[in-house]
């Protein structure tokens, strides 16, 4: 019963529960290196495809990261919280768009002006690879949506506060199990991408204002943009 209920699982699914496995025992370890997706999808007996998308849906939930030209590595940042308890009741509640956006804006914005006052040299390292990754990325939506989380986990890891780095994680986790849905109907992911640099800038200048001001605008746009998206006849 158990191998046929495992043989009917999404070839997705199967990457996720392999990989987690690893990190249950200590196969893998923070920092560390994972196989490449051709050898992956030997051992799971997937395609390629399957295990690319498995990788993003683990590094958007915070336990995996992917550096471009590098490849994937166990996420070495702040603690993560399970993010099902929230999935749970955004299902039974039906969570709005603007009541996300409210709360990562309550989040983010306190955030991005800590991460401009305490960013260490790592922290900013990190916040500027995941814009690299944007700016490589601006011609497939769905990566670009992995570096997007990336950039604000990274801000919130620089803050230098672990509770909120870990609660901008668990909200993060839930933004993109709503967010890939319509990822591939986003317009304008360069000048997304250029606000997420100009953001970096702020921080890295060490101006908490200016950084706070952006971080507020970019989600105001951002929420925007998503509701056209979502629109009838808003993208294919």
């Amino acid at each position: 019963m158990t191998s046929t209920s495992a043989r009917r699982e999404p070839p997705t699914a199967l990457v996720i529960t392999h990989v987690r496995g690893l990190l249950r025992r200590g196969k893998l370890s923070p920092g560390q290196q994972l196989p490449p997706e051709r050898e992956l999808a030997r051992r799971i007996g997937v395609s390629r495809p399957s295990v690319r998308a498995a990788l993003r849906s683990l590094a958007a939930k915070g336990l995996l990261v992917t550096r471009h030209g590098a490849g994937t590595f166990v996420a070495a940042g702040p603690p993560m919280l399970d993010s099902e308890p929230l999935s749970l009741l955004a299902t039974l509640h039906g969570f709005t768009r603007a009541e996300m956006f409210e709360a990562r804006r309550t989040l983010e914005v306190g955030v991005a002006e800590l991460a401009a006052a305490r960013a260490t040299g790592d922290g900013l390292a990190a916040i500027a690879d995941a814009v690299t990754g944007m700016f490589a990325a601006v011609d497939d939506p769905q990566a670009f949506l992995v570096h997007d989380i990336r950039f604000h986990r990274a801000v919130a890891a620089a803050s230098g506060n672990p509770i909120l780095a870990s609660l901008v994680e668990m909200v993060s986790a839930l933004f993109y199990e709503q967010r890939r849905r319509t990822a591939r109907r986003a317009r304008r992911l360069q000048a997304t991408a250029d606000m997420h640099h100009q953001i970096y800038l702020a921080i890295r200048g060490r101006d908490s204002a200016r950084a706070q001001h952006l971080m507020h605008e970019h989600l105001v746009r951002a929420e925007q943009e998503q509701e056209q998206e979502t629109e009838p006849g808003g993208g294919a």
